[in-house]
């Protein structure tokens, strides 16, 4: 059987992007945008080997973050050169006699899901010649300088997308054709093939709108929403007593609802579980040396700790005039400094174990609103906590997630809202069931929503 090649095309600097920094190694959701990238093609079935065609003053970074990933697919690091359809040359020369498919990749597409990947190498069982592309939503229009030349119907036009995948020996006769005509100019392959080899059909993929490109300032933020979005909507992750059995966890906030729930679950899956809270063990997660001596007597008595979850924090539903000074200093102190207390006295545990770091935020992080004025801002600072601290642990092993659960019955939303529909909220079993997936998963510096009525909750 035809072996499949992805070509991983990481050529680019970045200057549309803004930033001093290689796109493709800008992080986003806790990794480089090229480790999210070669991961779908590493764990792709389908695909036989990954190759990597890079800028050559970037070969030994891209070398490194090989390494580090121990990816078992990528067998090649090429260089590339300065024109897009160079990277592609280099890949097709590097195949040079072999029977095989390419499918060539932008590094700067992480999103790219392994449905259009399964697609891909389903056409190319037909067809020598496959794109991915996607609908526009939008009226394009032709223009002659600065006026409207025509319309063109709208029904039968596509935005292209990568992967873009061929027989070896079409795309190679394609670009030898291309090479010898001095007008040739192009910025895809596809582009290549219709034009110098038009007998060849080249089969459409459907593509989807997450796969985007890391192209401008702007894609950064659309993109990290995306991964977020996309962890929501295919958390389809398992776990078992496989995962949990001879583990040790740490609760803080474990004396009720979600912090109870996680940690019952846990105790369920076959995890030691101890649990922290200002009702039944006095610890204040404000007060590090709380924290740290509840760390170091889980240590002390299993010698690992494999699993910190903190669940602790306050909610005051008052207009800021309305609040104390005190009770101003506890939600902070409990909802943000609680959170760097446990990250900093879980750091050295979990760099041993490489083990897993999780935190709550809420719903009303996104936007501050009345009332919420000080939990709100806490909660948005533990997001952007934990996703810089996942790239600042991410070499040491540690995975730093963030739980956002939607609307939960707990005592505490039940203090400060009354009775409510369960029809209208989560259950704090169904959060942790959520908690015990983002645990067992490969995810760093995300926050994963829970909702209702998804994978999260069902």
């Amino acid at each position: 059987m035809k072996r499949n090649i992805a070509i991983v095309l990481a050529g680019g600097v970045g200057k549309r992007l803004g930033i001093s920094t290689p796109k493709q190694f800008f992080k986003v959701a806790g990794k480089m945008v090229i480790e999210h990238t070669i991961d779908v093609f590493e764990h792709n079935p389908h695909i036989d080997e990954v190759v990597i065609v890079s800028n050559p003053m970037l070969i030994s970074d891209i070398e490194n973050i090989v390494l580090r990933n121990g990816w078992k697919k990528v067998a090649r690091i090429l260089k590339g050169g300065k024109e897009r359809y160079d990277s592609s040359l280099a890949a097709i020369r590097a195949f040079e006699g072999e029977d095989v498919n390419l499918i060539f990749h932008d590094a700067v597409r992480p999103l790219v899901s392994q449905r259009i990947v399964d697609d891909v190498v389903e056409a190319l069982k037909t067809y020598k010649a496959v794109n991915v592309a996607i609908p526009t939503a939008d009226t394009i229009i032709a223009v002659k300088g600065d006026f409207i030349d025509h319309i063109p119907d709208r029904s039968a036009l596509r935005r292209g997308q990568t992967p873009q995948a061929f027989d070896r020996e079409i795309i190679a006769q394609a670009y030898e054709k291309a090479l010898k005509d001095p007008e040739f100019k192009t910025t895809d392959d596809c582009g290549v093939v219709k034009r110098y080899m038009p007998e060849v059909p080249i089969y459409v993929v459907k593509g989807e709108e997450m796969n985007m490109k890391l192209t401008y300032k702007e894609d950064t933020y659309m993109m990290d929403k995306c991964f977020q979005l996309k962890n929501t909507e295919t958390n389809n992750v398992e776990y078992g007593s496989q995962d949990f059995a001879g583990k040790v966890a740490v609760v803080f906030g474990g004396s009720y609802g979600i912090g109870l729930e996680t940690a019952t679950l846990l105790e369920e899956q076959g995890a030691k579980v101890y649990s922290f809270a200002r009702s039944t063990t006095q610890t204040d997660v404000g007060n590090r040396d709380d924290v740290a001596r509840a760390m170091a007597g889980v240590m002390e008595a299993e010698g690992r700790i494999d699993f910190v979850v903190n669940t602790a924090g306050v909610l005051n539903r008052q207009p800021l005039t309305a609040m104390s000074n005190e009770i101003i200093q506890t939600a902070v102190q409990t909802n943000l400094l609680g959170t760097i207390n446990v990250a900093l006295e879980a750091y050295p545990y979990l760099k041993e174990t490489r083990g897993r770091l999780l935190f709550f935020t809420s719903s009303s992080y996104t936007r501050g609103r009345a009332f919420y004025s000080i939990y709100s801002s806490t909660k948005a600072a533990i997001v952007n906590f934990v996703q810089a601290i996942a790239q600042e642990w991410d070499s040491e092993g540690i995975k730093v997630n963030c739980i956002n659960p939607e609307r939960t019955k707990t005592p505490m939303r039940v203090k400060n809202f009354g009775t409510e529909p369960d029809e209208t909220l989560l259950t704090a079993r169904q959060v942790a069931e959520a908690t015990l997936r983002t645990l067992v998963s490969d995810y760093t510096g995300q926050v994963v929503d829970v909702r209702r009525n998804t994978k999260e909750t069902e």
